[in-house]
């Protein structure tokens, strides 16, 4: 098979680095593989692993024209047999060009945590989690598969030597080491890295724990900021800013424990720690055998009551701070579940039969969802550049930078800015 993968873009993320280990393994099973897409920090991973990459024009809307009828030509003169797509705006790149144009068959992986609705309904589905994957059968004329984010067990093990990473952050051995590994961003990540900060101060008189948030993006100076007063009020340094690092594993094998979302908490389990699922609205579990049903069904994430401040993380991370041997049984079982569910070879065995499958298929061309999906992406993207619309949203970032910096966490907002 000749395989065209287009991630959605090409920052460091989960999903973005899921799709380019996925895109290596069929390629090291004998397909021939192209990546497209946005040149970002991920291109040099691209290479890394062998890929070929054909770097995307860059665009102002979503979908675009020039994008579409680019990546119908490269679906021509590569004589593609299949455009793999991530997330919504890549999907319709391939559908309005190569797809109704050149009938090459469109695969598309939605990650986020909705079933969106400007995917085509025919267009062949994965989604990364059962809840979705129901939903979008309910709501789909196409097919509809659910694969879970992959990891690769043998690249992220146990063995990964930890020590560097806290040499070079002057982490004593002694400190209890919480890791978060994230994107500072404002969407889906920030409540969480808020409440981990807060979390740290509530029981960092008590306990000498070290919180060391890797990552960057447009929150970091406030959490900064919000970082300064608690160290300060705890007279020592016990939150850090490490920054972006294009391999974290270090990071992951320092810590004593790890606070961690979608992707990045399946990386916890598959390099050997103990570890608590955030979401947003203050949701935070354990992951333990009594929590493995709910996180199989609705992913390493969840919403809870949006309760103010920290407490819930905080006596979760206390109860771990205090028993060495729950640290330890459940990083040995959440190795096992990953090597089991959801390992690599696991998902790439699934997402080459998906493909075969639907290369198989007689894909009809719909004019009226094509016309309907447009209209849906046409809205978005007339809200996105709106200037009422843009300035709406800029307020409410900047009263949630605002709140992130000190303060009482959730902010009350009116103008809706958690909303």
């Amino acid at each position: 098979m000749r395989i065209l993968v287009y991630p959605h873009d090409l920052a460091v993320g989960g999903s973005q680095i899921n799709a380019i280990d996925l895109a290596a393994g069929a390629q090291a099973a004998g397909h021939e593989v192209i990546v497209y897409g946005v040149p970002g920090p991920l291109t040099g991973y691209i290479a890394e692993r062998g890929l070929r990459f054909l770097p995307a024009s860059t665009t102002k809307y979503r979908p675009a024209p020039s994008r579409i009828s680019e990546l119908a030509r490269i679906a021509r003169r590569e004589r593609i047999d299949l455009i793999h797509a991530y997330e919504w705006p890549p999907c319709l790149d391939a559908y309005y060009g190569a797809f109704l144009i050149f009938g090459v068959p469109v695969l598309c992986t939605v990650l986020s945590m909705s079933v969106s609705a400007q995917v085509p309904p025919s267009v062949p589905l994965i989604m990364g989690t059962e809840d979705l994957g129901r939903e979008a059968r309910a709501r789909m004329a196409g097919p509809v598969w659910v694969i879970e984010p992959p990891i690769d067990v043998d690249r992220d093990n146990p063995s990964i030597d930890g020590q560097p990473f806290r040499t070079a952050h002057g982490i004593a051995g002694e400190d209890f080491l919480i890791v978060s590994v994230s994107r500072h961003a404002l969407d889906l990540k920030l409540d969480s890295l808020v409440r981990a900060i807060d979390a740290v101060e509530m029981i960092g008189g008590q306990h000498r724990v070290v919180l060391a948030l890797v990552g960057d993006g447009p929150a970091r100076a406030a959490l900064e900021e919000r970082a300064d007063g608690v160290n300060q009020r705890l007279g020592r340094r016990a939150i850090i800013l490490c920054g972006q690092q294009l391999d974290p594993r270090g990071a992951y094998a320092a810590a004593d424990l790890v606070v961690a979302m979608g992707s990045s908490a399946l990386r916890t389990l598959a390099i050997g720690r103990p570890l608590i699922v955030q979401g947003e609205q203050a949701f935070s579990e354990i992951f333990e055998p009594a929590t493995l049903t709910m996180f199989l069904n609705q992913g390493f994430y969840g919403l809870a009551d949006d309760a103010p401040g920290a407490g819930r993380l905080a006596a979760q991370i206390e109860r771990l701070v205090l028993d060495a041997d729950l640290r330890r049984n459940l990083a040995e079982y959440g190795r096992q579940v990953v090597i089991q569910r959801f390992s690599l070879e696991r998902a790439l065995a699934l997402q080459l039969e998906i493909y075969g499958e639907v290369i198989a298929m007689r894909s009809e061309k719909h004019v009226r969802e094509a016309v309907k999906s447009g209209l849906r992406a046409v809205a978005v993207e007339l809200d996105n550049h709106n200037p009422l619309a843009k300035r709406r949203k800029r307020l409410q970032a900047l009263a949630l930078l605002s709140a992130a910096r000190s303060g009482r966490w959730p902010p009350t907002l009116d103008t809706g800015a958690r909303g």
